[in-house]
């Protein structure tokens, strides 16, 4: 009986050696487990976050202003220019309110005159003499270089530096040439100028 029991207690405690180591081998297998998939997990997750902070989100375009150039590199102007036409006036003379054409004389007396009525025109109040001329005063002394003259009709002289005579006829005498109508014929100055006293206007137009 004794053996018997030493026999069983011997089984006894072999069996709870066995059990033991294999608690011990299931406990450190499964810590291996454990670990290992701990590991796996932690390598999952650093590969997770480096794919993730590898991926960067696609910029958007910006919108640059791009300088833009003219052919010529520079800004260009365009730039219109009008041209005024300045029309030169001209000494004029009416007579009776009729425009007669007239080649002034290029001497000081008729700068002088056009100097005297370029602002006012000069209205003169003629008088008939001698049958041949109608003479009139021109209110001021021009510049004068009488020369003895035999004049014909149409012709305009400037008499003693302050009158002026426009002849329809003929006649000799000391004068200064200011010019002579060229539109009209004897018989016409006849008719404009021999029946009676007439106006004259001389202007700047």
């Amino acid at each position: 009986m004794k053996r018997i029991n030493s026999a069983s207690r011997w089984n006894s405690a072999k069996r709870t050696v066995i059990l033991t180591l294999v608690v011990m081998v299931l406990a450190c297998a499964f810590c291996a487990c454990d670990i290992v998939g701990s590991k796996d997990t932690d390598t999952t997750l650093r590969e997770s976050i480096v794919s993730t902070e590898s991926v960067k989100p696609a910029e958007e375009p910006t919108e640059e202003t791009v300088p833009t150039e003219t052919s010529s590199g520079t800004e260009s102007y365009q730039s219109t220019t009008s041209e005024e036409t300045v029309v030169e006036k001209k000494l004029s003379l009416t007579i009776n309110g009729q425009n007669v054409s007239v080649q002034w004389e290029d001497n000081e007396s008729v700068k002088a005159l056009k100097d005297f009525v370029k602002n006012n025109p000069l209205k003169i109040q003629m008088s008939m003499y001698g049958g041949f001329e109608q003479v009139g005063s021109l209110g001021t002394n021009l510049p004068r270089n009488d020369r003895q003259t035999k004049t014909s009709a149409g012709d305009i002289v400037l008499y003693s530096g302050n009158q002026i005579v426009v002849f329809y006829g003929s006649n000799s005498w000391a004068y200064t040439r200011l010019g002579y109508v060229t539109d009209k014929n004897a018989a016409e100055m006849t008719e404009l100028l021999g029946n009676g006293n007439v106006t004259i206007e001389i202007l700047m137009k």
